[in-house]
């Protein structure tokens, strides 16, 4: 089964890569908006989950997330970070660079110690205002899977306009305040296989990582139940043997199994 979060705050939930981890989903409750529509997402398919309701508003987001921090530090657990995720694309929202500021403003007045972290598909960085906004959060954690593009168009199916060296670029621009994030996995999708652990993917997409230079990869794979039954999980062996590829490139790597 496929989850939808609600909006505009959930959890906290414990995340693999981020530990205790509040929600914060700036798109609609009952459905998804996304510029990809990965064949693995946990979401499910964007045409099976059109929503009806509207994105939260500025005001809306801020009023839920205070009432749930004061209620966090009355009662607990802490939050090790503040998390922009949910059901699709974060810097989609029209108003993403206020809401970022408001929610560091939170973060600071009641859990200064917890960081800020945005799960971002790396779409919309080319955006002066989300470029901005990326670069003032603790952790701005981007998506490239593979650079082969039309693997990238098998697997995460961008929804408009996109090319994966633009995006590419776009992440260099950081100068290195940037997580990359990748997910790893086997099985098939429509007579392809899907299968992007093998050095054919993983050392061409590595060579851009030091490109990039990021102060930091995160390997994944799949954890939830994908909207396609035929995939897989990558091997504990074949994700560390990739993230023993970016250590010896000399960057920091963490891998979820």
């Amino acid at each position: 089964m496929t989850v939808i979060y609600p909006s505009p705050i959930f959890g906290p939930i414990h995340s693999r890569r981020l530990g205790v981890s509040l929600g914060i989903n700036l798109l609609p409750e009952d459905g998804k908006v996304c510029t990809f529509d990965c064949i693995y997402c946990e979401c499910g398919f964007n045409k099976d989950r059109r929503p009806h309701r509207p994105m939260p508003v500025r005001e809306e987001v801020c009023a839920a997330l205070e009432a749930r921090l004061q209620d966090m530090r009355q009662n607990g657990p802490a939050p090790d970070v503040l998390t922009f995720a949910g059901n699709g694309e974060p810097t989609a929202h029209p108003h993403f660079p206020e809401i970022v500021d408001d929610v560091l403003a939170l973060r600071d007045r009641y859990f200064p110690n917890a960081k800020v972290s945005v799960l971002s598909n790396s779409t919309l960085i080319r955006r002066p205002a989300v470029f901005e906004a990326l670069n003032r959060v603790d952790n701005n954690i981007l998506k490239l899977d593979t650079v082969d593009e039309a693997y990238i168009r098998r697997l995460d199916r961008p929804t408009g306009a996109y090319s994966v060296d633009s995006v590419i670029e776009g992440m260099k621009a950081f100068h290195g305040n940037c997580i990359i994030q990748t997910m790893f996995l086997k099985g098939g999708y429509e007579g392809h296989d899907m299968d992007n652990t093998s050095d054919r993917y993983v050392l061409p997409w590595l060579e851009k990582v030091c490109e990039i230079a990021p102060r930091q990869v995160m390997i994944y794979t799949i954890d939830r139940e994908t909207p396609d039954h035929d995939l897989r999980k990558a091997t504990r062996e074949e994700l560390d043997r990739i993230g023993q590829l970016v250590r010896e490139a000399g960057i920091a790597v963490s891998v979820s199994y």
